[in-house]
C-alpha cells in the first residue's frame, strides 16, 4: 500500500472539509494506493455522531464521496463533480469502535463519466455501508487551470 501525497497541500484557498489536515472541523482524510483500489484509515469521533454513539449518516457519505473522488484523482489524474451517489445504509457504525477502513474503485468508465463504488467497514471489517457515486470528469487542462491539479502521485514517485 503506497501513500498519495496531495496535491493541494500549501495552496492558498485550499480549505477541503475531506482532506485538508489544517481544517478546523474537517475529516482531515488521508489516501492510500492498494492496487486498483484507494484506500483511507479514519477513526470516527462523537463530535460526528448523529443518535449517541452512531456516526452521522450525513458525514459517511461525506467521507464515501471524498473517498469516491480520490479514485478519480489518483486512477484518472484529472478532477470532476459528482453527479450522482447512492448510499446504502447496512449496518449503524459506531464512534466508539475504533479506526475504519474505506475502500473504494472504479467500476464502469463512459466518456467523461466515471462510476466508483466505496465502502465502509467497521473495525471488526464488517461492511456497514456502501456507495455508487457517478462523476463528471474535468479535462486535465481544467482540472490544471481550475483546480491546480497537474498530477496526484503516491510518496514513491516523488
Amino acid at each position: 500500500m503506497k501513500k498519495i501525497v496531495n496535491p493541494w497541500m500549501g495552496a492558498e484557498g485550499y480549505h477541503c472539509f475531506g482532506c485538508d489536515p489544517d481544517h478546523k472541523s474537517g475529516l482531515k482524510m488521508e489516501f492510500y494506493e492498494d492496487c486498483d483500489e484507494i484506500v483511507s484509515f479514519w477513526e470516527p469521533t462523537g463530535e460526528f455522531q448523529s443518535w449517541i454513539g452512531i456516526l452521522h449518516g450525513g458525514i459517511q457519505a461525506a467521507l464515501l464521496d471524498e473517498l469516491c473522488g480520490w479514485v478519480i484523482f489518483r486512477k484518472f489524474q484529472t478532477g470532476a463533480v459528482t453527479s450522482k451517489m447512492e448510499i446504502r445504509y447496512r449496518r449503524p457504525v459506531h464512534t466508539n469502535l475504533g479506526k475504519l477502513t474505506l475502500r473504494a474503485h472504479a467500476v464502469e468508465e463512459r466518456r467523461n463519466l466515471v462510476t466508483v463504488v466505496g465502502q465502509i467497514f467497521d473495525a471488526e471489517g464488517q461492511m456497514c455501508t456502501e456507495a455508487t457515486c457517478v462523476y463528471f470528469l474535468f479535462s486535465k487542462e481544467k482540472a490544471a487551470a481550475e483546480m491546480g491539479l497537474t498530477a496526484c502521485k503516491t510518496e514513491d514517485e516523488m
